[in-house]
């Protein structure tokens, strides 16, 4: 075999085992969608088996993205240690586990602890150890790379929307949540067993690992800003996903139909593709155009959609189009952040650094889940709610061009030394 033959296998093999990771990385993410997508179809039935205030119920999905953000720095430590395969199944086990043991809940805490906790700590172990994976295996594509991986978590539970609301419908909820959580568990080991770390024979082109070390990161102002953007966008975006149901029921379009179809999941399942599709496709934008331009392009769209959904969202056709429209505008945020940060600091401690910037969406799950329930209850409407997710959005839009840009050209551009 001549050197541009063995050249030309080696390049054919490297890119075969990129799209076999990304396959495999796809569905172990959509394997441990479910619990946060279809949440809100969960609490009504949740609402009548516990009673009590829609704050105190939301603060299940906020311990489910609480925990998951906060675990993902002690992942992002581990995965240096462990294999991410070992990990990420781990994950899945754990995610699939607290439905099964949710199913068994008779309080509220047991509620907590299985969803909300038990959850959290699953998903963001599979969340965090694969978008870090991947970025390894396509570092000239960081920007698609995470939006491609980051798809199939926001699109997964496009697959379970209609069973789930389903079976919900016919054996209740703890049925439900039992079957499909062993489901969830099947499914993602399949896959993650697939996974593997890229060597210097499947990517010939890997670079040395370079960059800020964590410790320096978090000290700098431009993190924080970083952090403190995506923990805006984050909340706008999971007020909706924890509370679309309520959301359809006070506005009278929850119970009905658009083409035949109940508008309800009608309108998760297309939030869901658009949740999907808009990861990979801005993330590919960002690559091309610019991290910050893309920013300011996809929050300003979200911003717009939410003032014509909230307008509009009497009418069940509106209601249904428009929020795919606003998840359009904010699932993004998964592929811009985290490749916004490894392209500012580098890749040495990514996976580090993406953890502690993904608590992030913690703070927004907070603000997003009780906090927006509360504001709601205390207001009897969902305008101021939807008033501060708009103000939030255009916000992040202008920071992006007028402060982070301008920052991260100083921060990557050298300094010229004084003599």
């Amino acid at each position: 075999m001549s050197d541009r033959t063995a050249v030309t296998h080696t390049l054919n093999v490297a890119a075969h085992q990129k799209w076999l990771q990304m396959a495999a990385a796809l569905v172990c993410m959509a394997a441990i969608s479910s619990p946060q997508y279809v949440w809100t179809l969960l609490t009504p039935a949740l609402k009548a088996d516990f009673p009590v205030s829609a704050a105190a119920l939301q603060v299940t999905f906020s311990l489910l993205i609480v925990l998951q953000t906060l675990f993902s720095p002690i992942q992002g430590w581990i995965s240096q240690r462990i294999s991410p395969r070992l990990l990420i199944s781990a994950g899945i086990v754990l995610t699939g586990l607290s439905w099964v043991c949710a199913s068994w809940a008779q309080t509220l805490t047991g509620l907590y602890l299985t969803y909300g906790v038990l959850g959290g700590v699953g998903t963001g172990i599979v969340y965090v150890g694969v978008i870090s994976l991947l970025m390894q295996w396509f570092p000239e594509r960081r920007g698609m790379a995470a939006g491609l991986g980051a798809s199939g978590y926001g699109m997964g539970a496009m697959l379970t929307t209609f069973p789930i609301a389903h079976s919900l419908s016919h054996t209740g909820w703890r049925h439900t949540v039992l079957v499909f959580g062993i489901g969830i568990a099947i499914a993602g080991l399949c896959a993650s067993t697939m996974l593997r770390v890229p060597t210097g024979n499947t990517l010939p082109s890997q670079q040395p690992e370079i960059g800020t070390p964590t410790g320096e990161v978090v000290r700098t102002p431009l993190f924080w800003l970083m952090f403190f953007m995506m923990a805006t966008m984050a909340t706008s975006g999971l007020m909706v996903t924890s509370q679309l149901a309520q959301i359809a029921l006070d506005f009278g379009v929850a119970h009905l139909t658009v083409l035949g179809a109940a508008a309800l999941p009608l309108a998760m399942t297309l939030d869901r593709i658009a949740n999907g599709f808009t990861r990979p496709m801005f993330g590919w934008i960002s690559d091309v155009v610019g991290r910050e331009r893309t920013m300011a392009i996809a929050f300003s769209l979200e911003a717009i959609a939410m003032t014509c959904w909230v307008l509009l969202a009497h009418h069940p056709v509106a209601f249904v189009l428009l929020s795919g429209m606003v998840f359009l505008g904010w699932g993004e945020i998964f592929s811009l952040f985290p490749a916004t940060l490894t392209d500012t600091f580098g890749s040495r401690d990514a996976s580090r650094n993406y953890g502690i910037l993904y608590m992030a969406q913690g703070v927004g799950a907070v603000i997003g889940g009780p906090l927006a329930a509360m504001l709601h209850h205390t207001s009897g409407s969902w305008y101021p709610v939807f008033g501060c997710a708009i103000a939030g959005d255009l916000l992040t839009a202008f920071l992006a061009i007028t402060v982070l840009r301008p920052m991260r050209q100083r921060f990557i551009t050298p300094q010229p030394k004084i003599l």
